[in-house]
């Protein structure tokens, strides 16, 4: 009936998989969770040892990273169940419905979005950055907002879709950078008419990354929008690009983001960093790109 898909790499998701393996047994379901280890130092790979002991689990390692699309794939093409369950591995499920939910999801469409949240307060100050935009994109994310825009909305830390589905898209291998495939993705849903559903089936993000880290993902996920930019169509930052462009605003901005980028950097990589400023250093970066 369910295959889990878990793509990961240097990461520790043992608790997870256990997670879902007793929601699985719970149910009494057909069943299989495959984890698909993307280049994962050797170092790292008794961490997820697991997923090759529980019954109706097993690994896909890889030795080099073949990329986060590749992966994905590769975990659908061995998947042996019809409805496919992918969830990035820094998810926590604190949900004891979770599977449950998505079963009753998919028995009348062709694809549903469970979401994601944050935790409430901040333990690692190092992740200021990344924190307080997501806790700012929490606010709409229900499943409500997410229904208004179902292809828009379409992200890829949690969702369930039909293999068969799946396989006629695939992702996007021509990706190799950070950023995007899910906006793809959810573009090829769309042309193909597909029943998607959004579900407040979330789970807690729990893979924050430092502010440099967060910024330097920002500028690759950036950089992949600019190359792929007429295959997507329209995103809010290539309209706002496309208007500036028309008001001939858009030299006038890059020329005064040059001038304060040093600054607005050090202040994104700071203690208290600002939602704004962040803004206004994506759309200059973005404008740079096009010179």
């Amino acid at each position: 009936m369910l295959s889990i898909l878990i793509p990961t790499k240097d990461y520790n998701c043992s608790t997870l998989i256990e997670e879902l393996h007793k929601q699985g047994e719970t149910l009494g379901v057909s069943f299989e969770i495959l984890v698909g280890e993307d280049g994962t130092a050797p170092t790292h790979l008794q961490l997820n040892r697991n997923a090759d002991t529980l019954p109706h689990s097993r690994r896909i390692i890889e030795k080099e990273n073949t990329g986060r699309a590749t992966m994905r794939n590769t975990l659908a093409r061995e998947a042996q169940y019809p409805v496919l369950l992918f969830i990035d591995s820094d998810a926590v499920v604190e949900n004891a419905n979770f599977l449950k939910n998505y079963i009753e999801a998919m028995e009348q469409n062709d694809v549903a979005c469970g979401g994601l949240y944050h935790a409430a307060t901040l333990t690692d100050k190092e992740c200021t950055l990344r924190y307080k935009y997501e806790k700012d994109a929490d606010k709409k994310r229900s499943a409500d907002v997410r229904n208004r825009a179902p292809y828009d909305k379409f992200y890829t830390f949690n969702f369930a879709i039909r293999r068969e589905l799946f396989l006629s898209i695939l992702f996007n291998t021509k990706i190799t950078r950070y950023g995007h495939e899910d906006t793809l993705f959810g573009k090829e849903l769309q042309r193909l008419n597909a029943k998607i559903v959004h579900i407040d089936n979330m789970l807690l993000h729990n893979g924050l990354e430092s502010n440099s880290a967060y910024l330097s993902k920002m500028e690759q996920s950036l950089i992949t929008l600019n190359e792929i930019k007429e295959e997507i169509g329209s995103t809010p930052l290539l309209h706002t690009v496309q208007k500036m462009k028309k008001l001939h605003l858009d030299r006038i901005y890059l020329f005064l983001w040059k001038k304060m980028c040093e600054t607005i950097k050090k202040n994104l990589l700071g203690k208290n960093p600002s939602l704004t400023l962040l803004k206004i250093y994506k759309l200059g970066y973005f404008l740079s790109l096009e010179e």
